[in-house]
């Protein structure tokens, strides 16, 4: 009788198990170009393109797996691997993504660079609100904005969008086709939902490629959107889900660094559980000897090119690591080592600059050019704006709100502490000449506010809060002023001081 109980549950057990289903996903987003193995989070030997392409290469065999690419797989200016050999490692990745998302960087060298690249891959590339000069969808599969991809019997429903900055951030010229155009984010998200959920899919994807706080909102306004893949804004967030939503959301950094991992598990109740991880690319992970190879003779052609040998030679030396850790929460060794500089050199008595300008720490030991420009890839202008105190406190406090993103800012020439989600007891540095003279904030005098072009002209919040303010262009060039303060005094140093508490 024994027995009899135990095959049958044995029976009811092999059931269920037959009407379950895993299927597991990976994305690495936010490549540009950096192709060679590099140092981050106090470690050298993170990311690399042959540990890329080793770890998802080895996915690929699995059929109840698919992987995908967030976008931003180059980055005009830096590194100048991209600016040697463009989007060559693209092609790389065929037979191994199953879709990419259009990132905002990837038709920088112009639309028929673009063409060409694309003509070359196999795998879809998405962006369901990017148009042609002609309002159609420039990214289409048969005859649809997204994918359907069907993984152990069920429909898996992917889909990408341009970010609501893109018509900023994107140059008519740096567009994949002549004349592009970028549709209504929230519009595009609503209508792609609503034809998946009409076609039957079981689960919803975005792959990107919108800034974190576009995404949370496009969870809480749009219902049946099952997991996100965090891009765009490089950041490295474990799986959550998000507040108020049945959505998850995964964010996996920056250049390689981490892969994403997600496994959904469809019970035989149609019920979906979903766990997931980041995987660190460390030097621990395998490389595929045939990219290892191809990456080691490019790098050699690349450093032996007379236009860019120059980002190879010596600026200086660095005594303690320029931390870019907390960047976007606190303040950041980084942060007051390039903040310090761009306030002297221009002679304000503030200078703030968003954490979306910093992206990489900078190693103790000597520095070459490309390693500063990698911690600082974009060319960003100083301008002055003369701001009255009250002004300047709604522009630490919106720094304040935007805690977490890119969009929190570095300072110097002021000190303050974060109290209830606001900048409190200001104080601001009076006397030029003297870097440790501060007095409260004064909200009606005049400062003297440091920023880059980006943040008082096209940085959400910020460029509001700029607008109409009186400004001076300096010229000064954040990459370049910061590479001759390193050449002229090595060795140099920086430290937290508490100037945001």
């Amino acid at each position: 009788m024994k027995k009899a109980k135990f095959l049958v549950l044995v029976v009811l057990l092999l059931s269920i198990l037959s009407f379950s289903t895993t299927i597991k996903m990976y994305l690495v987003t936010d490549y540009h170009s950096h192709a060679i193995p590099f140092y981050s989070e106090g470690q050298h030997g993170f990311g690399g393109i042959a540990k890329i392409i080793a770890f998802l290469k080895d996915k690929t065999g699995d059929e109840d797996t698919l992987v995908f690419g967030g976008g931003d797989m180059i980055n005009l200016g830096t590194p100048a691997w991209s600016d040697k050999f463009h989007a060559i490692e693209m092609p790389w990745f065929n037979n191994i993504f199953d879709a990419m998302a259009y990132g905002n960087h990837d038709s920088e060298y112009g639309p028929a660079d673009f063409q060409e690249v694309w003509k070359d891959v196999t795998y879809p590339i998405l962006g369901a609100n990017v148009l042609d000069a002609g309002g159609v969808p420039v990214f289409e599969y048969f005859g649809k904005r997204y994918l359907v991809l069907e993984v152990e019997g069920k429909k898996i429903g992917v889909f990408a969008l341009a970010g609501s900055d893109f018509d900023s951030l994107v140059k008519p010229a740096a567009r994949p086709v002549e004349g592009a155009t970028f549709g209504d984010f929230m519009i595009t998200a609503s209508e792609i939902v609503d034809e998946m959920e009409a076609e039957g899919v079981d689960l919803i994807v975005f792959i990107g490629h919108a800034e974190y706080e576009e995404t949370l909102k496009l969870a809480r306004e749009i219902e049946g959107i099952d997991l996100i893949f965090g891009t765009h804004s490089h950041l490295k967030i474990p799986l959550t889900k998000i507040e108020g939503t049945e959505t998850y959301f995964i964010s996996p950094y920056q250049y390689g660094t981490y892969a994403a991992e997600v496994v959904v598990y469809f019970g035989a109740d149609g019920q979906k559980s979903v766990s997931g991880s980041l995987i660190p690319m460390d030097d621990s992970m395998p490389e595929d000897p045939v990219i290892a190879d191809k990456v080691e003779k490019l790098q050699y052609e690349l450093e032996s090119d007379p236009e860019f040998a120059h980002l190879f030679e010596w600026i200086g030396d660095v005594e303690t690591e320029l931390s870019a850790a907390n960047v976007s929460t606190g303040e950041s060794v980084l942060g007051n080592f390039v903040m310090d500089i761009i306030r002297e050199k221009s002679g304000a008595n503030v200078a703030l600059s968003t954490s979306s300008s910093f992206r990489a720490s900078i190693a103790p030991g000597s520095t070459v050019y490309e390693d500063l420009k990698n911690a600082l890839p974009y060319v960003n202008i100083i301008y002055v704006y003369e701001v009255k105190g009250e002004t300047l406190e709604k522009i630490l406090n919106h720094s304040v709100s935007q805690s977490g993103t890119g969009f929190f800012s570095q300072v110097s020439g002021v000190r303050f502490i974060i109290s209830n989600g606001k900048a409190k007891s200001i104080e601001v540095q009076a006397d030029l000449e003297c870097p440790d003279s501060f007095d409260l904030l004064n909200p009606e005098a005049t400062y003297l506010v440091a920023t880059t072009n980006y943040q008082g002209l096209f940085a959400p919040g910020y460029k509001d809060l700029f607008a109409g303010l009186p400004y001076t262009d300096t010229g000064l060039d954040v990459q370049k002023i910061v590479k001759e303060y390193m050449q002229n005094n090595s060795p140099v140093s920086a430290r937290l001081d508490g100037r945001i508490r």
